[in-house]
């Protein structure tokens, strides 16, 4: 293979000679035969394809092909012409006595009708499409980009995934660009055809009197036929490699390749196809159209609705009658499954039903059927356990009591994948090999290991699949090996503590106050309803998890709550502020570094004073509001400045003054996550503070350099 792209490049340069240096008569065969069967090969790969992009080729192959088929015109015309009757070229005699029966006049209408077929219908056809494809593409490549961008801002991409993807956008316009002009290609070779072959004719017609003697029918008789079978040769390639761009470029909206959506998209109905079967029995018995053809095309397309409509009883009787589709999955009432006459009972009749309907799981986990074993307890599976695991880890980690997550198996994802939902919104997925490592580079590994690439779900490092054999290897190169089902624990973990200020709702509300009420039913009941709403007391808790701080010492929350409503009112930013300042003590420990010092990045008092300066009040509360430029220079300085702290071992932590925290913590963490912003008065007295960083930007304030 590594030699290959140069012989292509000398064959696409013998092409081109081709049309100059005469070739044997048996070559011109080989050639012929060959440029029919990588013409069918091309039209059988456009039937099969998913997306245009999988045959990105076809422009440049489309020219190639025409280039070669012009060449085997010239090199097949100078045989002609000088062999003459003693021409022994098999394939255009073939097509020249065969096909269409050694008249000549047949083979030129013949001919002329595939000429006028390919450049009035299928080329014509398929330029426009092409030129409006392109358009369109082009017209819509902002709105992908955004689309990509906000993706990748939410976390359901990567940096590389969003990459690759807008590298498929370009593609994809630089594709249907390419297929615009490369359908003149197929339209100028229909009429360079159409000329070569009356050329031929006239020249072959001249040579045979002049040069040998023959009368004008023997002339016709030799040079004519012979021509004609040339020109067949030329044309039902061209045909099929029109044809195959066509329907590149007609298959645009199509999810699966063409077999498969012929099939689907044609006989889904079964109205279709009990009409059309009855409409061409009818005309076979009534009318002089042959009756057996109509019988046997109209009791075919019968007896394929007839399947079809047991196929959807079947599928219906699944559906109502079965269980709710998965592990963890409801099943349905036993008088459900019952059929009386043929029929079911209705859908959705009781409250029970609804419910299943209705999206009620927090959180949800689906998996394709390859891990399934890894779920199933009675084939030594322990998802289910590592799922137990993971929630506890969190009530105690976060103080967040997460309802029982729900595990099905999807035949919609490929065998190892699974994917993890937040109220029905996918939020994660991944594809596991369950009988392989995960070998993870956090950094301390510069080799490569023998594996299948890949990226780890919850943070984003590169890693490797390998064989369990080869653990004690990655371990030496500095690797850190995990199992199939710790990196989905991993991941579903990471995921719950991302989206964690969006898992208390209501219901998981009610259980924390249940808990809390056991101990401090006196504190509950004297701040809710009375002081604060329950919507308002989510709307506190739901802030602090947003910067991932623990509600686990629900207690001193509400106590601070109590004391900071008596203050401020129900303003959420003032209770949230409050709130945060009681637990100072937590937050400090949980960001000090392995010194035991709480190492932090600080902002200059000009940038402080700017901050100050650019709050607004909105509906949603303060929020700051910046010049574009300012704004991306002040979070490249800041992203800076964490980069510093992290590569010196330090947790990437912003400090502020109280005044501003709030409004700043919201602006900094759509551009930068996983960040700590605290304010200088959350700080306890006797915890050590050192300022490593200060964020500065030249020009503002006395400070500049």
């Amino acid at each position: 293979m590594k030699g290959l792209d140069a012989v292509i490049s000398i064959l696409i340069v013998g092409i081109v000679v081709l049309m100059v240096i005469p070739i044997p008569t048996f070559l011109l065969d080989f050639l012929q035969l060959l440029n029919i069967i990588v013409s069918i090969m091309i039209l059988l790969a456009t039937l099969y394809l998913k997306r245009a992009l999988d045959i990105s080729i076809f422009p440049s192959l489309l020219l190639v092909m025409t280039i070669f088929r012009l060449a085997l015109n010239v090199s097949s015309t100078r045989l002609i012409l000088l062999n003459g009757k003693n021409f022994e070229g098999k394939v255009v005699r073939a097509f020249g006595d065969f096909v269409v029966g050694g008249n000549y006049i047949v083979g030129i209408i013949i001919f002329l009708i595939l000429v006028i077929i390919q450049f009035l219908v299928i080329t014509k056809g398929t330029e426009r499409i092409s030129e409006v494809a392109a358009r369109f593409t082009l017209d819509a490549m902002p709105g992908k980009q955004m689309s990509i961008d906000a993706d990748m801002s939410s976390g359901l991409i990567n940096e590389e995934e969003a990459r690759q993807r807008r590298e498929d956008i370009r593609r994809e316009a630089d594709f249907y660009g390419a297929m615009d002009g490369a359908s003149k290609f197929v339209r100028g070779d229909a009429i360079a055809g159409l000329i070569i072959t009356l050329i031929n004719l006239v020249g072959g017609l001249i040579i045979g009197m002049l040069q040998q003697g023959l009368t004008i029918a023997e002339a016709a008789e030799v040079f004519a036929l012979l021509t004609v079978g040339d020109g067949l040769v030329a044309q039902i390639p061209a045909l099929l490699i029109s044809t195959s761009a066509g329907m590149i470029v007609s298959r645009a909206a199509s999810k699966d390749n063409f077999g498969v959506d012929l099939i689907k998209q044609l006989t889904s109905d079964t109205r279709v196809l009990n009409i059309a079967g009855g409409i061409i029995i009818f005309l076979g018995m009534l009318t002089p159209i042959p009756i057996f053809p109509s019988l046997i095309l109209g009791g075919g397309l019968l007896f394929v609705a007839y399947v079809n409509r047991v196929n959807e009883g079947q599928l219906a009787y699944e559906t109502t009658g079965s269980s709710g589709g998965g592990m963890g999955a409801s099943t349905a009432p036993k008088d459900e499954k019952r059929s009386v006459s043929g029929g079911f009972a209705p859908p959705l009749t009781t409250p029970e039903e609804v419910s299943e309907v209705l999206q009620g799981d927090t959180i949800e986990v689906d998996i394709g059927y390859g891990l399934i074993p890894l779920a199933d307890p009675d084939q030594g599976g322990d998802l289910l356990d590592r799922i137990t695991v993971v929630r506890k880890q969190l009530a105690y980690e976060l103080g967040i009591v997460i309802s029982p997550i729900r595990i099905r198996d999807s035949v919609l994802l490929s065998s190892n994948e699974y994917v993890i939902k937040l109220r029905g919104v996918e939020v994660g997925r991944f594809e596991l090999i369950p009988d392989r490592l995960l070998a993870i580079n956090s950094g301390m590994a510069s080799e490569e290991l023998p594996g299948i690439k890949t990226k780890e779900p919850a943070f984003g490092l590169e890693a490797f699949w390998i064989d369990e054999s080869l653990k004690e290897e990655a371990i030496e190169k500095g690797y850190t090996t995990v199992d199939a089902p710790s990196v989905f624990a991993t991941h579903l973990s990471e995921t719950i503590k991302k989206y964690a200020h969006e898992i208390i709702g209501t219901k998981e509300l009610e259980i924390l106050i249940d808990g809390l009420r056991v101990n401090y039913a006196n504190l509950v009941d004297t701040l809710i309803p009375t002081m604060l709403k329950m919507h308002e007391l989510k709307k506190v808790l739901n802030e602090l998890l947003y910067e991932r701080i623990s509600i686990r010492n629900l207690p001193l929350i509400f106590e601070s709550l109590v004391e900071a409503v008596d203050k401020y009112g129900n303003n959420i930013e003032n209770l949230v502020e409050y709130v945060r300042r009681s637990l100072g003590r937590q937050i400090a420990e949980n960001l000090k570094s392995d010194d035991g010092e709480l190492h932090v990045t600080a902002l200059d008092p000009s940038i402080e004073k700017k901050l100050a300066e650019s709050i607004r009040e909105a509906d949603s509360g303060r929020v700051i509001i910046l010049e574009p430029e300012y704004s991306n220079i002040l979070v490249q300085k800041i992203s800076k400045s964490l980069e510093n702290m992290m590569m010196k071992g330090f947790n990437p932590i912003l400090i502020c003054s109280k005044n501003i925290r709030y409004p700043f913590t919201r602006f900094i963490l759509k551009f930068i996550q996983n960040i700590s912003v605290i304010a200088y008065e959350e700080i306890p007295s006797d915890t050590s503070l050192n300022v490593n960083e200060i964020v500065k930007i030249e020009g503002e304030g006395s400070d500049a350099n």
